[in-house]
């Protein structure tokens, strides 16, 4: 189930998610925090690419399953030491989003789609320019027991002198077998996740969180600190 994408929602993400050139003339009276967000958005369109591809457009007899990314494992943060500390920070990520489509009529089964996207860093503790971040995809009945779940790696290289970096992962194949022909998408999700531990759980669940350029904001108070 991995990777030639279809994606009947792509194009839609590529429209709410990344604004386009005319959004820029709102964006004169807004704050410095406002115009921080506006580079990242304008990063990122320069990351991903091709967000205006036309997509063909799936059939569906119903409503497809919701897809949406499990909070305690949204996030991948890793702690040197175990340490909660900007400066113990190593590897990083965060998974900005979903698109999703699917396609079923009469008695097919549902067949889902999907594109992920992730926004991945390297903190003050990281070691080397490479990782292999580890994600996961879950189907589950709505509200109940999981049906089948399925672990993908995702290798990461980083630029030289670069903190963060951004990949958009496409997956097909995902097949969802109806009991009968009432049966919709709505009684189904699909969940994504990092595969995190019971540490990086926790830190989730709790709400913390250090921002993907924590190193850009250590390396500045080390500067300070030794004026």
């Amino acid at each position: 189930m991995r990777r030639s994408l279809l994606s009947v929602l792509a194009l839609a993400l590529a429209v709410t998610s990344f604004p386009l050139e005319s959004a820029a003339q709102n964006r004169r009276g807004q704050e410095a925090d406002g115009q921080e967000q506006a580079s990242d958005r304008r990063r990122r369109e320069s990351e991903w690419g091709d967000r205006q591809a036309p997509l063909p457009q799936l059939r569906n007899a119903g409503p497809c399953p919701f897809a949406k990314v499990l909070y305690d494992a949204g996030r991948y943060v890793e702690f040197e030491g175990g340490r909660e500390a900007s400066a113990a920070v190593g590897y990083s990520g965060e998974i900005q989003g979903i698109s999703a489509g699917c396609s079923y009529e009469d008695e097919e089964p549902i067949q889902v789609a999907m594109e992920v996207l992730f926004e991945l860093g390297r903190g003050p503790a990281a070691q080397g320019s490479q990782k292999t971040y580890r994600y996961w995809v879950a189907v589950t009945k709505r509200n109940d027991a999981v049906i089948a779940k399925e672990y993908f790696d995702l290798p990461v290289t980083f630029a030289p002198g670069a903190d963060r970096t951004y990949s958009r992962q496409m997956i097909e194949g995902i097949v969802i077998p109806r009991a009968q022909l009432t049966t919709s998408g709505a009684n189904f999700e699909i969940l994504v996740g990092f595969d995190v531990t019971p540490q990086m759980a926790e830190f989730n669940r709790a709400g913390k969180r250090f921002r993907i350029d924590v190193v850009t904001d250590v390396a500045a108070g080390t500067a300070q600190a030794s004026q």
